[in-house]
């Protein structure tokens, strides 16, 4: 399981559309020990021919701290991904997303080589795949659990209700 539940999401969300996903992987080996980062999320659809790499984010720090930290972190991925599924032909093109639920602005606009994400628009993301699939006929697997809490929230909680 993922590190905490906003990358656990991102996992199921992308396992469920076809991915295969790996998570929490540590990358550069270090001939003293240790690693040289760790990549949270890291998924390759081979129908789409899509190789995403995403960290998510609870923090609340500045764009500048951001930059510095995804900097480091989109780099090591840019190095390291395509090695993570030897003999599999992957995209050169890494689509590497800083995922964020604090913090102003709009998705899409650029961070240290990749874009941010917000929660919010993750969300919306999940919410349109998951409209008008019912759980009395295409409930969402009990492997994902997170996804099958939307989907129950999608169904079931009124627009219009207050409090």
């Amino acid at each position: 399981m993922a590190g905490n539940h906003l990358e656990s999401l991102v996992a199921e969300w992308h396992e469920f559309q076809g991915y295969f996903v790996r998570r929490n992987i540590q990358v550069g080996k270090r001939p003293a020990g240790g690693y040289e980062c760790e990549l949270d999320v890291v998924a390759f659809h081979p129908g789409l021919k899509r190789l995403v790499h995403i960290e998510p984010s609870l923090d609340a720090s500045s764009w500048a701290v951001r930059e510095q930290r995804y900097a480091k972190k989109f780099a090591a991925g840019r190095k390291y991904i395509p090695a993570l599924f030897d003999g599999v032909d992957v995209p050169s093109e890494i689509d590497q997303i800083g995922l964020f639920v604090y913090g102003g602005g709009e998705s899409g606009r650029p961070l240290s080589g990749g874009r941010v994400l917000f929660a919010r628009d993750f969300l919306i993301e999940i919410r349109s795949g998951l409209v008008g699939r019912r759980l009395a006929k295409a409930a969402v697997p009990e492997e994902f659990p997170l996804l099958r809490t939307l989907q129950f929230a999608v169904e079931f909680w009124d627009p219009k209700a207050t409090g």
